[in-house]
């Protein structure tokens, strides 16, 4: 199956939070904070203003981008976990 994302929606596969702190003690799931960084898999074809223009989105498929720790919605699509975000949720790209 594949997610084809329409509007302004953009789908991401999250990086996997790190198990480890930067001390080096190793960090129980419990305790791993919800990632915020992830890689840009499919992007939708942008956001339609109130005068009805389409703005294509900022980021495109393979960008690694910065969004907000509660943004979206977590899917699970062929054993693999996806977020879907609006564009707005992205705060930046990584370079």
């Amino acid at each position: 199956m594949q997610l084809k994302p329409i509007g302004d929606k953009i789908i991401v596969e999250v990086l996997k939070a790190e198990s480890k702190s930067k001390g080096g003690i190793i960090l129980p799931d419990t305790a791993k904070e919800k990632p915020h960084e992830g890689n840009v898999v499919a992007v939708g074809s942008g956001k339609l203003t109130a005068s009805g223009k389409t703005v294509a989105p900022d980021v495109k498929p393979g960008d690694k981008i910065l969004f907000g720790k509660y943004a979206g919605n977590e899917v699970k699509v062929d054993g693999k976990e996806y977020l879907i975000i609006n564009q707005d949720d992205i705060l930046a790209v990584i370079k």
